[in-house]
């Protein structure tokens, strides 16, 4: 039957319906892809929209960043464009996307560019895609444009390739939900070009771009994942399209080559005619073992045959069944491979005339295939299975089914006088199966002839002898024996595919737990010792991992508890690895008499180290060499070394972002505080200069009084330069307090000492009480906290005014106030009062705005937190001080 003649299925049918529905109801979204800013998109969207309008349909433009670009303005001309709605968002106003005008205004199509974006405050939705989707389910059709890296799913990628971390990101499934995405490709050359043109940011910052995310290599790395996004979308839609349609031809969209290899020494010909024919093609290829028994490993001849492929750049691997032909072209058709290479038979043997050979049932199913039948070296004498190795005889599995046969025999000699020889026959072929399921294929073949005689001599008349009088029982005979042999094979094949599909789940879910293990582990330490463990636990392998010292050498290694030292031996041998990139070790050609195998951890820019592997016995090392097992091994090396690379990046933006914060810090300061340096600096060079030019003309008060002032300018700029040390050490950390329980009534009581001048005019109250148990606290630094929050009160607040100080104990938490009844906090965020130089109503604060923020600074190196606030229902300002306490002092009070 002609494929375009099945029926297709009817779930893929029936999804296929529903998409079509959703469609209907839904509106439809274009989205123009681009692989970085600047590439024309919203330009080509735009001249879209045009051609539209040019058929009579209106768009309007919702919103389009034009980023003063004057080419891309000029397609807004004749186009509805919508005001944007304002957003108040701290004292300034911001312009978003209005989505309630376009609900009302229900325009044929809408535009919205920059679907990645982050709505204001306020917005009905935090995410400008989420505005897209309310507009796609009320039936708008909706044009957007998106850049790659806003990809949920390829943020880990572009923050490993660009160095920099996307913060606004879009899901995979609004992507996949567009009806139609449109690349917008521009080669990295051109966009760099546009960069320095001002095309797509300011000079300033197209510098900086230009030298770090607009480097040659991402722009490259980027387009290469723009057009994989995009080939992956309308590969997905080829394959729904085929479900869907029942057709499982082979769609030759692209070459590839499948080569059958063996253990026959001709295979290897065989794999370098595939790769030849690869190369010509410019093709991927695949090499394929089939493994006919389900127990035991691939002989040694086969293995020398998928390394030469894998060598040779094909990617290996290896089946189990018993139907030769059908898993090549089940593998063939899951691979969408175009052409099968496979080896012409050189001998014909009895099974082949009554099924056919392997090759002409290949040439049937194959279908649209090809397939090239090759001609190998013959060696004139068939191939040993293990070269230099003698098979034992499975003894044990032989006299298994000869105990089978006889239960078999014993529970029919028990129904023989109550049943027909019929009954008899299944009771056998229960043996028969019980041995396809737990024994070897051999002693499976065993068990069916051994019943076969059992059941003749025993109970077929003349019985206890092989003669038989009716010839019916020949036929009999024959079916019983088919039927066994049949059994046996169904049963051993279903037992391979429960095995491999054991070892596939196995294997995904150690994938999936291994993954889960370095996703909420940090630290390079911890990573590798999660991998170690599970290693051990997978592959039954001891593994340590060596990493280079910062003269490129393998000096640190972290081992297993049972691993003493490492031979100068094994370190030459993970040094090579480490300076080459590629395995060595046991099971591999270079340096093979070492006794582990050595893989690299490779990283974004150079190997991070490696990691070598121990087997703890034989069939271990054995089993390392399957190119399965292999694969499974390097995606977990793999995945460590991404794990070890994203914690060496993470560490690396941590320290290039506190250098950025050191270096705003000073540029704020220098900035900040030259008008507070110059102030008190020029009042000492003026009085100093008008004593001079006086000189003993000047009476003695007015040189007692410029003297004063020299004195009192020096003290004011001795303050600043004591509070900007004091902030700069607490905020670098250089600074750590001695934290220690303290009563809070001997540092209230001191720092009310020393303001006792400056709060004459003041009444101060405390409400502490008596029980309250001693704060931990660095007593000094405490000290100061408050003598800025008191100076602070009895300088803003009129003489007569009433100074508050209290304390207590709340949950897990100390709590110390200062409050006053003066006129209250300055309008505005209350945070920014802690923020450096920020002295509210300048008109007349007299300080530098630092002592607020020393405060905050002291109080956070606590791990407390300090706020401000109005007072409750009055005018007056309260600050708040809140202290974590430790367990045993929460403890002693937990009625508070």
């Amino acid at each position: 039957m002609r494929n375009e003649d099945k029926r297709p299925d009817p779930d893929a049918l029936l999804d296929m319906v529903q998409r079509e529905e959703e469609r209907e109801r839904r509106g439809q979204l274009r989205i123009f892809l681009g692989m970085a800013p600047g590439v024309g998109k919203t330009y080509a969207m735009l001249e879209a929209a045009r051609l539209k309008m040019a058929e009579g349909i209106e768009p309007l433009v919702g919103v389009v960043e034009t980023h003063g670009r004057q080419d891309t303005e000029a397609l807004l001309y004749g186009m509805a464009v919508l005001p944007k709605r304002p957003v108040a968002y701290r004292g300034h106003v911001l312009s978003e996307f209005d989505l309630n005008a376009v609900l009302a205004r229900r325009p044929a199509l809408v535009l919205v560019d920059e679907l990645a974006h982050t709505n204001a405050p306020g917005s009905r939705h935090p995410k400008r895609w989420q505005d897209v989707e309310e507009l796609l389910a009320h039936g708008q059709n909706v044009w957007t444009t998106l850049n790659v890296q806003h990809l949920e799913s390829l943020n880990d990628i572009v923050a490993q390739i660009t160095g920099v971390r996307v913060r606004e990101t879009v899901p995979d499934a609004v992507l996949a939900k567009a009806q139609s995405v449109i690349l917008v490709d521009l080669p990295p050359e051109d966009l760099r070009q546009r960069l320095k043109e001002g095309k797509v940011y300011l000079p300033r910052q197209a510098e900086w771009a230009g030298e770090n995310f607009f480097r040659p290599g991402n722009l490259n790395a980027l387009r290469e994942l723009a057009l994989r996004q995009t080939a992956n979308r309308v590969n997905t839609e080829v394959l729904v399209y085929r479900k869907g349609h029942a057709i499982e031809t082979t769609w030759p969209t692209a070459e590839r080559i499948l080569v059958c290899v063996g253990p026959s020494p001709s295979s290897a010909t065989l794999v370098r005619a595939a790769k030849r024919m690869a190369d010509s093609l410019h093709a991927s290829w695949h090499a394929l073992f089939i493994q006919q028994r389900p127990e035991g490993n691939p002989t040694a001849r086969a293995l020398a045959n998928l390394h030469l492929a894998q060598e040779l750049g094909a990617e290996t691997h290896v089946l189990t069944g018993a139907d030769v032909a059908r898993l090549i072209v089940g593998f063939a058709r899951q691979h969408n491979v175009t052409r099968i290479v496979i080896g012409k038979p050189l001998r014909r043997t009895m099974l082949d005339m009554f099924r056919g050979s392997p090759v002409d049932r290949l040439v049937r199913e194959s279908g649209e295939i090809d397939i090239h039948v090759i001609k190998g070296q013959d060696s004139r004498r068939p191939a040993s299975r293990n070269p230099g190795v003698v098979r034992k005889p499975r003894g044990k599995d032989l006299l298994a089914a000869l105990g089978i046969v006889g239960a078999c025999t014993g529970a029919c000699f028990g129904m023989y006088p109550y049943f027909e020889l019929a009954n008899l026959i299944m009771v056998y072929l229960v043996g028969v199966m019980a041995a396809s399921v737990w024994l070897s294929r051999p002693a499976s073949l065993l068990t069916s002839f051994a019943s076969v005689l059992a059941f003749d001599f025993c109970f077929v008349p003349p019985r206890f002898s092989f003669s038989v009088t009716d010839m019916a029982y020949l036929v009999t005979f024959a079916v019983m024996f088919l039927a066994a042999l049949v059994v046996s094979s169904m049963a051993s094949r279903i037992k391979a595919q429960a095995d491999s599909a054991v070892q596939l789940e196995r294997q995904a879910s150690e994938l999936s737990d291994f993954s889960r293990s370095l996703a909420t582990t940090r630290g390079a330490g911890n990573l590798l010792r999660v991998a170690r463990e599970h290693i051990a636990r997978v592959f039954g392998c001891t593994a340590f991992t060596l990493l280079p010292n910062p003269e490129g050498k393998l000096a640190n290694a972290f081992v297993s508890e049972t691993e003493e030292t490492l031979s100068d031996k094994d370190v030459g041998v993970a040094q090579w690895v480490f300076d080459n990139g590629r395995p060595a070790g046991l099971s591999t050609q270079t340096l093979a008499e070492s006794d582990a195998l050595y893989l690299p951890l490779p990283g974004t820019e150079a190997i991070l180290g490696v990691m070598g592997l121990r087997p703890d016995d034989l069939a271990t090392g054995e089993a390392l060499e399957l190119p399965d097992q292999r694969r499974l091994l390097e995606a977990v090396v793999h995945q460590t070394a991404l794990a070890l690379d994203v914690d060496r990046l993470e560490e690396k933006a941590k320290a290039t972002l506190v250098e950025a914060e050191r270096e705003k810090l000073r540029a704020a300061l220098l900035s900040t505080v030259t008008h507070d340096f110059k102030t008190p600096l020029a009042a000492i060079a003026g009085s100093a200069e008008s004593l001079l030019a006086l000189g003993e003309a000047t009476t003695a008060t007015v040189r007692r009084s410029l003297e004063e002032n020299i004195v009192a300018e020096a003290s004011r700029l001795e303050r600043l330069v004591d509070n900007l040390l004091r902030i700069a050490a607490l905020e670098s950390g250089s600074v750590a307090p001695d934290i220690k329980p303290i009563p809070i009534e001997e540092v209230v009581g001191s720092a009310l000492t020393r303001l006792e001048g400056l709060l004459v005019g003041h009444e101060v109250r405390l409400d502490i009480p008596d029980d309250l148990p001693p704060i931990p606290m660095d007593e000094v630094l405490m000290e100061q906290v408050l003598i800025n929050l008191l100076e602070n009160a009895a300088k803003h607040t009129p003489p007569g005014t009433e100074i508050r100080v209290g304390a207590a104990v709340r949950g897990r938490q100390a709590l110390v106030t200062v409050s006053d009844t003066g006129p209250g906090l300055p309008p505005g965020d209350p945070e920014k009062l802690f923020e450096r130089f920020q002295r509210g109503d300048r008109a007349s604060a007299a300080g530098y705005g630092l002592g607020l923020a020393i405060c905050r600074a002291v109080v956070k190196a606590h791990g407390g937190t300090i706020t401000a606030d109005q007072t409750g229902g009055q005018t007056g300002a309260a600050f708040t001080i809140t202290l974590p306490l430790h367990e045993h002092e929460q403890e002693n009070h937990p009625h508070r």
